[in-house]
């Protein structure tokens, strides 16, 4: 992936949500592993918590960082399997303005070279609200290793090109200046 010598590294101020119902930060090694990748790569950890698969629980979490003007992008981990308890991709929608449907294809993509064809019980994804990022990657170190190191690792770096999720940051409310 090019990077442009000429732009600078512009740092985001991200935060990680784990969801889950037995896990705390002793032991939240997919938590844990965002959080080094990002801080490894240059950039902020802007806050973290642990919420339980609620479906309410997890929204309001994220309109909470939604509603934060030191919160760039939210990287959420766990919840977004098939079973009864998996909620998140489902409060995620409830919050996005707009979804990033190539993020779970691409995630899809990734994981197919990873772990085959298990990869179609994941339904990671990613949406914009307020001006801030969102996405919902699976519960396992893997999974979010796979997701930070081949997508978002260059989607966050404002130097990567042809595009990238950085740079439109500042854009993504522009509707809201039209007079």
């Amino acid at each position: 992936m090019p990077i442009d010598p000429n732009k600078p590294f512009l740092p985001l101020r991200i935060a990680v949500l784990t969801v889950s119902d037995t896990r705390t930060l002793a032991d939240d090694r997919s938590g844990d592993t965002l959080v080094e990748r990002l801080s490894g790569a240059g950039h902020v950890l802007a806050d973290r918590a642990i919420v339980t698969d609620d479906r309410a629980l997890i929204a309001g979490r994220l309109r909470g960082w939604i509603s934060d003007p030191e919160v760039d992008v939210v990287l959420s981990t766990g919840g977004t399997g098939l079973t009864g308890r998996d909620v998140t991709v489902e409060a995620h929608r409830d919050v996005y303005e707009k979804e990033i449907e190539a993020f779970g294809t691409v995630f899809t993509i990734v994981s197919m070279g990873k772990i085959g064809t298990s990869a179609v019980q994941s339904r990671a994804c990613g949406g914009v609200a307020g001006g801030t990022y969102l996405f919902a990657l699976p519960g396992s170190p893997g999974a979010c290793r796979d997701a930070w190191d081949e997508i978002l690792v260059h989607q966050f770096d404002y130097r990567h090109r042809p595009c990238n999720f950085a740079e439109i940051l500042p854009r993504l409310e522009e509707h809201l200046r039209r007079k």
